[in-house]
């Protein structure tokens, strides 16, 4: 028995979707621990592809229990929009279950949202606009609406005429909008909750149920580290905090029974919106890494920024997280070079650097100290072993281990599930197992 944690390790998109389906494969229960709808995970099965905002990526097997934290924020019309998509190719929805304590997105969240950003001009932090900010700030303000409320008629038709009421004074006075009509929002989310019923549940009981039964649990993150909103590169992060600690607080579950954390990193770095991006690259070879590596946001569809692997961050998310095992994803995107160059350090007004600033404006004017390394000019999007690496991609994977200090435990190259190299099942296998007492790796 196993429960693990997989977050992202640098600044989301890293590939946790196809790295969570994969590992429910041996997981029985999934959940998602954090975030909203301004999450996505594209997951590829034989040609068909899925994307999903909020349903965990463990619902592609009929026979997982998916299970929506109590830390997620929860747009119900998405929800059910992904439910009839799923139904629509044949996939079941009976196993999915949602937290009643989970908050839930509203009309005026999102207006809010996307008029702040707006108002922000040159000073914007690159939102999705999806509402999830002040979703979040709702509920730490306590205002906010749950999916407990949403069962109750009576209780939610009295909670949201006084809150319509005071978030219409915001939309007219501060940003000029139209006011909602409470009535009828009322009656649309009403609408929502006589679909979402069936599925809400108290998941803190049902997950500590699970544990007490030994079955294996996936706790699945949104986002990556560098967007958590105590430890990433604030003020350019998102509202929740995606990093490992964060599963406990937004599952409802104690610290002790996590066993494992496994971070999901791409093979080089991409970042959606705003902040500072040391290792970003321009020009043809950014252009490069784009289209190949097909670099367009799920939810958004805003292409990314690519740059070289910062293992700066990299070991930051090694601290911050405690992982003990990594999942390298797109190895393949890199194929066609020449030579691949690795961030090992910062420079910072003159000073070498080996660990990630906390000062945004120290991390604006960081630059990256390189490592290069010769490519491999070959295809690896048909292997399925370390051995049929070609070397110079297997020296690549090693000295990323080496440089992070911890091991790789699958690899991917590629968006299918059949495209990927298991070097160690995180959920069944030996836990470090590739971590040799010298400090070296066991991908020799």
């Amino acid at each position: 028995m196993a429960n693990v944690v997989v977050i992202g390790a640098q600044w989301g998109d890293e590939g946790k979707g196809k790295i969570t389906d994969l590992l429910s494969k041996s997981a029985d229960v999934v959940v998602r621990y954090q975030g909203g709808v301004n999450a996505g995970h594209t997951v590829v099965v034989q040609g068909q592809t899925f994307k999903l905002h909020l349903i965990p990526s463990g619902i592609l097997y009929p026979d997982t229990e998916c299970i929506i934290g109590s830390g997620t924020v929860i747009d119900p019309k998405v929800l059910i929009e992904e439910l009839d998509q799923l139904e629509s190719l044949n996939i079941s929805s009976r196993n999915l279950l949602i937290s009643e304590t989970a908050h839930v997105t509203m009309p005026y969240h999102r207006m809010i949202d996307r008029a702040a950003e707006e108002r922000r001009g040159d000073q914007k932090i690159g939102t999705t606009g999806r509402g999830i900010g002040p979703t979040y700030a709702d509920k730490s303000e306590r205002t906010g609406i749950r999916m407990i409320d949403l069962m109750d008629p009576t209780h939610l038709k009295e909670r949201l005429r006084w809150t319509i009421n005071y978030k219409n004074v915001i939309l007219e006075k501060l940003y000029d909008l139209p006011p909602l009509d409470p009535d009828a929002v009322i009656e649309e989310y009403l609408g929502y909750a006589d679909r979402l019923r069936p599925h809400v549940i108290d998941s803190s009981v049902r997950i500590n149920e699970a544990v007490r039964k030994k079955r294996n649990i996936l706790f699945e993150g949104a986002q990556g580290t560098l967007l958590d909103l105590d430890h990433g590169t604030y003020p350019y992060v998102t509202s929740s905090n995606p990093v490992a600690g964060g599963a406990c607080v937004g599952a409802g579950v104690g610290p002790t029974i996590i066993d494992r954390v496994i971070g999901v990193a791409k093979a080089y770095t991409t970042r959606v919106g705003e902040g500072p991006f040391p290792t970003e690259l321009f020009g043809e070879l950014g252009d490069l890494l784009t289209e190949r590596g097909a670099e367009f946001g799920t939810t958004t569809g805003r292409k990314r920024r690519c740059g070289w692997f910062d293992a700066v961050i990299g070991r930051y998310a090694v601290r911050i997280n405690g992982l003990d095992c990594l999942a390298i994803t797109k190895l393949d995107v890199l194929d066609e070079l020449d030579e691949i160059k690795v961030c090992v350090a910062y420079e910072i007004d003159g000073v070498e650097c080996h660990d990630f600033p906390t000062s945004a404006y120290r991390f604006a004017h960081c630059k990256p100290i390189y490592k290069t390394m010769p490519g491999w000019q070959q295809s690896t999007a048909d292997c399925r072993s370390l051995d049929d690496l070609p070397q110079q991609a297997l020296n690549y994977l090693k000295f990323l281990a080496e440089l992070m200090e911890v091991p790789i435990a699958i690899v991917s190259l590629g968006a299918s599930r059949d495209q990927t190299i298991i070097v160690e099942d995180p959920i069944h296998g030996p836990k470090r197992a590739l971590l040799y007492t010298n400090g070296t790796t066991g991908l020799e």
